[in-house]
């Protein structure tokens, strides 16, 4: 199995005596420090509007995260396309993949969150068409030496060339969040890599690999096991008070998303998970019950992981040491 990061920071408001950037700095010592660790790639959230500080300039961020690393791949979980000039995004995505000599991994949706939309004054009912003409728009941004024009819905551009290319040909791997069924068969036949997100099932992930495994494969083309991506959250604790405490913190996390994601008129009502999913998909416990569900995971189809460390650094570096070189799929890892 293939281990990366998934997550976010946080840069909390605060008076003259706060110092709002060092959530920021400690996230970037954080990835610094798992790429020592022998951890593949780091993927960065995009949210704006929560109240409580979560990454909202992506590509920024990790434009910062890439001059500090040297192997880390770089990638976004997810950029939601229908919130950006997608013109203006292939400049500043093309901009980091120079930078880091090809190691963005460009990972892209539609939104799900209502209090986003609302705040960008922007009907969520548009959502799947505005991506569908951005990510044209982006593509064509990349793969065009050429003046282009585009006179779309959304968007209006007159005979353009977009600088800078990327250095990764013919643009930088895609990465598509999906979870219904459909939504996976569209990941498949754009021939993109496909992102599952932390809260589902480990059945439910099995039967998310199986599905997009065969559209692909009926499409003709041999499955990668790993252009599938299992967000997971970890948290290694050693007793039942400590295991006790990492779930309430995770139950309290996930409703105050919960509340950004709910619609006035409770049409996505069934966003709402119980306190059980809500930990059951979570590697949480000692080394050895994580192992036990890392395994299960592999049973079920699963071979490259994002953690998001609940534990912080203490836990991700537990996890590297305890859990992880029975699954890695570098040998010398193992042996380490």
């Amino acid at each position: 199995m293939r281990f990366g990061l998934f997550g976010s920071a946080q840069a909390k408001r605060g008076g003259p005596d706060v110092d709002s950037g060092v959530g920021f700095r400690e996230f970037v010592d954080y990835n610094v420090e798992a790429e020592a660790l022998g951890f593949h790639s780091t993927f960065l959230v995009e949210h704006h509007f929560t109240g409580f500080g979560q990454i909202s300039a992506t590509l920024n961020l990790l434009t910062f995260i890439a001059a500090r690393t040297r192997t880390l791949r770089l990638g976004t979980a997810v950029i939601v396309l229908p919130w950006h000039n997608p013109v203006l995004l292939a400049e500043q995505a093309a901009t980091l993949d120079l930078l880091s000599q090809g190691r963005l991994d460009f990972g892209i949706g539609m939104g799900y969150r209502y209090r986003e939309f609302a705040g960008f004054a922007m009907p969520m009912e548009e959502a799947a068409e505005r991506f569908d003409e951005s990510l044209s728009v982006i593509l064509k941004s990349w793969t065009s030496d050429a003046a282009w024009s585009h006179h779309g819905k959304y968007w209006q551009f007159e005979d353009v060339v977009v600088e800078p290319p990327t250095h990764q040909k013919p643009h930088p791997p895609l990465w598509m969040g999906a979870g219904s069924a459909e939504s996976i068969k569209k990941v498949a036949r754009k021939g993109y890599k496909l992102l599952l997100d932390q809260y589902a099932t480990i059945e439910e992930i099995g039967e998310r690999i199986a599905l997009f495994r065969a559209e692909v494969e009926k499409l003709g083309r041999a499955f990668d096991p790993m252009s599938v991506g299992i967000t997971r959250s970890i948290n290694v604790v050693d007793t039942d008070a400590e295991l006790r405490t990492a779930f309430e913190n995770r139950i309290a996390a996930r409703r105050r998303i919960d509340r950004l994601t709910l619609r006035p008129d409770g049409k996505n009502q069934e966003r709402v998970s119980s306190d059980e999913s809500i930990c059951a998909g979570a590697l949480y416990g000692t080394p050895d019950a994580i192992a036990a569900k890392l395994e299960a995971l592999r049973a079920a189809g699963a071979a490259y992981v994002l953690v998001n460390s609940a534990g912080g650094p203490a836990s991700l570096r537990r996890f590297a040491r305890e859990v992880r070189p029975a699954f890695a799929e570098d040998p010398a890892l193992q042996a380490a």
